[in-house]
């Protein structure tokens, strides 16, 4: 438990190797329940996982949500807590919005990023190629309900409608829609007011120039068949670093982890080693 910086009490799962290196792990969705993540294929048996529930989301479903400008002065002040001068950072999708915004306001905090299926379109201006990677499951009944749902638009009625909705467009996140992935997808959970606020606020203009100052390495991870945030773009995203490389799961789409967990474990492992180090 650590407070923010408006002494909302927010609330983090620690789960992994007690004695390893700490990794900071942030969910997205927005606003995703961080379960969703378990324990990234294993990479609790190195590491210890820190895995803030933001504000409004699970644990901290007391705390007031504000948006992840905001909530980057929350991470820091997790890092603090955890007696950690700097701190590796792994996110996922819309938790790469945070991830990126802790980094662009602290770089000589950050000892390294990696960044999983980033939305990017915010970030790089390169064609989305996610119409060609949806046309190439045209003919899966799943994946066209799915573009139903997308075009239908969300029901925000409240947490339980706005999740449905979610659920019925999921299969566009997953390379294959078998009952594994049907099963992670069930089990996703969404804060629509959390999620509001966290999308809040406008990208500072200086985005661009802030992240040219990060220098910790930075690793984006891109799934092959993601249909959700596309190919091209995302891998594009390292690019922004001076530090930053790129890799791509085959056969996987917006989450490598559980649809190919070998190959995710693959390209995180020899990054995570040759970065993240006990503190000395």
């Amino acid at each position: 438990m650590h407070r923010g910086a408006d002494g909302a009490v927010l609330h983090s799962a620690v789960f992994g190797r007690e004695d390893g290196p700490t990794l900071l792990v942030l969910a997205g969705g927005a606003a995703a329940h961080p379960r969703y993540l378990g324990d990234l294929a294993g990479l609790g048996e190195r590491y210890r996982l820190v895995v803030p529930h933001l504000r409004g989301v699970g644990r901290s479903a007391e705390a007031p949500p504000t948006s992840r400008w905001d909530q980057a002065d929350d991470l820091d002040r997790l890092r603090a807590s955890l007696g950690l001068t700097r701190c590796a950072v792994v996110a996922h999708s819309a938790g790469t919005r945070l991830a990126i915004a802790f980094a662009a306001r602290y770089p000589q905090r950050t000892s390294a990023l990696v960044l999983v299926a980033p939305p990017a379109e915010y970030l790089v201006d390169v064609p989305s190629d996610v119409p060609a990677l949806v046309a190439a499951h045209a003919g899966e009944p799943a994946v066209a309900a799915a573009v139903e749902a997308l075009q239908a638009g969300p029901d925000l009625t409240d947490d339980d409608t706005f999740t449905a909705w979610r659920l019925r467009a999921a299969p566009l996140g997953y390379a294959r829609w078998d009952a594994t992935t049907q099963a992670h997808a069930r089990g996703m959970r969404y804060s629509l007011a959390a999620a509001r606020a966290f999308m809040a606020g406008e990208t500072p203009a200086d985005l661009g120039e802030r992240l040219r100052a990060v220098t910790a390495p930075t690793l984006v991870v891109a799934g092959a068949q993601d249909a959700s945030a596309g190919g091209a773009p995302v891998l594009a995203v390292a690019g922004l670093f001076p530090r930053g490389e790129s890799a791509v799961v085959e056969g996987s789409g917006h989450f490598p982890w559980v649809e190919r967990p070998d190959a995710f474990r693959a390209v995180v492992d020899p990054f995570v080693a040759r970065t993240v180090h006990p503190p000395v």
